[in-house]
């Protein structure tokens, strides 16, 4: 009996060790990852990186050295996607997934768009796999950055800025697309379809400085079944004010003001009221 009770005791010590054994402990990494999906234009850039932290540290010049090659934040390179062909330094970059190494200096960094996404460091880099090399501005920071940061800024439909910021140093560089042709050919489809859209086009022409005429055509046909819209009103009176038409423009603008105070929204009373101003 008492065999047998110690045997019990003793499988069930080795099950609690086994399991103790199998758990997975989870930690937080020293260095967290990030995803970033910027919209550029109507396609995008996806960014994946790692944030390495200063602690106290001296970065560059210190724990990364300048004129060498440098894996760009922590672990993995970072990596990016383009949806669509890109320009960068005056390059053509085809759509896909490129990795980010960097050459720090005391000015100009080099940018390295690598042909492999996929890579622990900097030890088995190999220029061979180069896609791109380019000088990037370096500048100065009053403030410390303690997280490495990647991001997009300056975004605009035709482009944004990749900016790299740790310690007392940012890095930035413009990505530039070319979409015109083919959101051309989209409004032109969409225009033989059953329902046209007159607002979007009209607006896309008055902020990419295409033939405003046509712009104007298509702002009153946005124009003619929202009799309740000051945001159409808005538009269509900065576009005639742009095709030189001041008097339509503040007609426009006085019944879009009237419109908007109708439904309370403040907003399109002062946008209304500011073309308006102009106009006059």
């Amino acid at each position: 009996m008492k065999t047998t009770f110690f045997s019990l005791v003793f499988a069930g010590v080795l099950l609690f060790a086994a399991q103790e054994t199998t758990a997975q402990a989870k930690f937080p990494p020293a260095s967290s990852t990030a995803k970033i999906e910027q919209g550029i234009g109507i396609k995008k850039v996806t960014l994946v990186y790692q944030r390495p932290n200063v602690n106290s540290r001296t970065i560059f010049g210190g724990l990364v050295p300048y004129d060498q090659v440098w894996r760009t934040g922590a672990n993995g390179i970072p990596a990016i996607t383009f949806e669509e062909e890109v320009t960068i330094a005056g390059n053509k970059i085809p759509a896909g997934t490129y990795g980010i190494f960097t050459i720090p200096t005391k000015g100009d960094w080099t940018i390295i768009l690598s042909k492999k996404s996929e890579q622990w460091g900097a030890y088995q880099y190999n220029q061979s796999d180069d896609f791109l090399r380019f000088q990037a501005k370096s500048k100065s920071l009053s403030d410390n950055v303690e997280t490495f940061t990647m991001a997009f800024e300056n975004v605009r439909p035709t482009g944004a800025d990749l900016t790299l910021s740790w310690e007392n140093t940012k890095v930035s560089f413009p990505i530039v697309v070319d979409q015109s042709k083919e959101i051309m050919a989209g409004i032109e489809e969409a225009m033989k379809g059953e329902k046209k859209p007159y607002f979007a086009a009209a607006q896309y022409y008055y902020n990419n400085n295409l033939d405003i005429n046509k712009a104007v055509e298509w702002a009153n046909e946005a124009d003619k079944d929202n009799t309740k819209a000051p945001h159409i009103k808005y538009w269509k009176a900065r576009i005639l004010l742009k095709a030189g038409d001041k008097a339509g423009a503040i007609k426009t603008a006085t019944e879009g003001v009237a419109m908007a105070k109708s439904a309370n929204n403040e907003e399109y009373v002062k946008l209304n009221s500011r073309v308006l101003e102009e106009a006059k």
